[in-house]
């Protein structure tokens, strides 16, 4: 009955696929509801003049009767399309016959539904006093007056509550169902946030990264400002490249940072790119050896953790250590976990730096995050070590 009277002609329709009901598109569900609501009405109409056949005394009133089941079933489109026109002109017809009755308390339970309830109350009066007067026109037999009012009068009142009863369902329902679209909005906003913050951190390691070996490769051409040619031909390649290279994945970390919209994430380095990592620190000059003693490949995001720690150790001892050796050690097995340490000597005076170890507190959330932990610090052998025990599951 709260079903909204729609056309079901459009300008556009849907194409029709196999094994799709078209009924059940809104437009056919409003004539679906207009249809039987008239059938209804008309049905109930009829049992009530046919009802009240021994109180038709005046001559013509079955042909009033008639006209009046006729108008209410071409009624019930407005009432369904506009409430209180509709329930006004179905209270017009219950004032001249009782075959306006069904219609009219329809169209008041209809009005309580859909509209506030000073208005739905205003209604219902009207609909009493249409009762009222049709007492009076077309008393009922055996049945005081008094009582027929006192009968009208609640049953509107009940027609009232009802109605605005289930509006007052209905707002809880679409409050909740609001609510519930908000919450997954600023889920999804949260968990787009939180992507788009990852996949920076991702690039901010790298271009640490590179930026260290561009630092690298200029102090020596700073400090051996006498060394061959040739080498300071490839301290220049190595400030050249990674400078571009910077720069590049700078654009790639402001454009992360920009964007408003879902987009693929560029590829994040794995342990298979181990090599090339060690390969280009060793072309800025950093003595780095590497131990891999892993049996098996890794999963993926357990692999790109372990790169990543090695990466941040490299950045460090780059950093920190400048011209000091550096070890990087894997260990592990699927079961038994995977170890990665990368250690270098503590110089005797570290050089300044402003620096504040946030890559070391990223480190520690994304090895936490795989049930995993992070150590760094200094050894008695006098290195300091960065490990990372991971869990590797089988």
């Amino acid at each position: 009955m709260a079903s909204t009277f729609v056309g079901c002609a459009a300008p556009v329709r849907p194409p029709t696929l196999p094994g799709v009901d078209r009924t059940e598109s809104p437009r056919c569900r409003g004539w679906l509801a207009a249809t039987g609501t008239t059938v209804v009405l008309a049905v109930l109409s009829t049992l009530t003049v046919l009802g009240r056949a021994d109180a038709i005394w005046p001559t013509g009133t079955l042909a009033v009767d008639a006209g009046v089941v006729l108008l209410s079933c071409a009624l019930v489109p407005v009432v369904l399309r506009w409430p209180v026109p509709g329930a006004l002109a179905m209270a017009a017809l219950a004032t001249i016959s009782p075959a306006g009755t069904p219609g009219a308390t329809f169209a008041v339970l209809r009005v309580a539904a859909l509209r506030p309830l000073p208005m739905a109350v205003g209604i219902g009066a009207v609909g009493i006093v249409a009762h009222a007067a049709q007492g009076l026109l077309r008393p009922v037999p055996d049945l005081p007056y008094a009582w027929l009012v006192v009968i009208v009068v609640a049953a509107h009142a009940a027609l009232v509550a009802w109605g605005a009863l289930a509006r007052q369902r209905s707002a809880v329902r679409e409050e909740r169902v609001r609510r519930a679209e908000e919450e997954q909005a600023e889920r999804v906003a949260a968990a787009r946030g939180h992507e788009r913050a990852l996949i920076a951190r991702e690039m901010h390691d790298v271009l640490a990264h590179r930026l260290s070996l561009v630092a690298t490769a200029a102090g020596a051409l700073e400090y051996r400002p006498d060394a061959a040619p040739q080498q300071v031909a490839r301290a220049a390649g190595i400030v050249r490249a990674g400078a571009h290279q910077a720069l590049e994945e700078l654009r790639e970390v402001i454009g992360v940072l920009r964007a408003d919209t879902d987009g693929d994430a560029p590829p994040q380095p794995t342990l298979s790119q181990l090599p090339l990592l060690v390969d280009e620190s060793r072309d800025a000059g950093v003595d780095v050896h590497l131990d891999d003693r892993t049996r098996d490949h890794a999963p993926e995001t357990l692999a790109r953790t372990a790169y990543r720690v090695v990466q941040e150790g490299l950045t460090n001892a780059r950093r920190h250590a400048p011209g000091l050796p550096v070890r990087v050690v894997l260990d592990g097995a699927p079961g038994d976990g995977l170890r990665v340490e990368v250690r270098n000597p503590v110089p005797l005076a570290a050089p300044a730096s402003d620096q504040r170890g946030t890559g070391l507190v990223g480190l520690r959330e994304r090895a936490a995050s795989l049930g995993g932990r992070l150590e760094h610090g200094e050894t008695r052998e006098g290195d300091f070590c960065l490990a990372a025990h991971l869990p590797w599951p089988t």
